[in-house]
């Protein structure tokens, strides 16, 4: 007589397979709007603390501007510091309290050589998606004395 059905065994080795196929999957996964977004103003601030040591060190005045492809660090050799976001769709405006009049100033933040700087903060945002979440915004800032930190909104 011949049985019918499967082994225990057998019924856990596809267990086994399919859990390692779901683990596979959500690890491949992209990362939320929220997650990209914070790992893309730490990456800034961390960026933006380097350029000021690199400043303070060299001597010479660095600035950090917004571009239309990303951002770029005045006063730095050329493929010192990174200057595209890895994220697409990633904003940025400064906001350093500079006189609204004084454009070129406003659009800057100025990172050296001095080892006090004014008060000056970024806001980063990503864009509004299809599944109904609204765009979000993260701020990086400095009082001028401390290290450059994100900061809520």
């Amino acid at each position: 007589m011949k049985k019918t059905g499967f082994t225990l065994l057998e019924l856990l080795l596809v267990v086994a397979i399919m859990a390692m196929a779901t683990a596979g999957v959500s690890l491949a996964m992209r990362d939320n709007a929220q997650t990209t977004l914070e790992r893309e103003a730490q990456r800034l601030a961390v960026l933006l603390e380097s350029a000021r040591a690199q400043s303070r060190t060299s001597g010479i005045g660095v600035y950090w501007r917004t571009t239309e492809a990303g951002f770029r660090f005045e006063g730095l050799p050329p493929g010192a510091l990174p200057d595209r976001w890895l994220a697409a769709g990633i904003t940025a405006s400064v906001r350093n309290g500079a006189d609204a009049a004084n454009t070129a100033a406003a659009a800057a933040i100025q990172l050296g050589p001095e080892p006090m700087i004014g008060a000056q903060t970024v806001d980063l945002s990503s864009p509004a998606f299809g599944d109904g979440q609204a765009s979000r915004t993260l701020r990086i800032g400095t009082d001028g004395l401390r290290p450059f930190t994100v900061q809520s909104p």
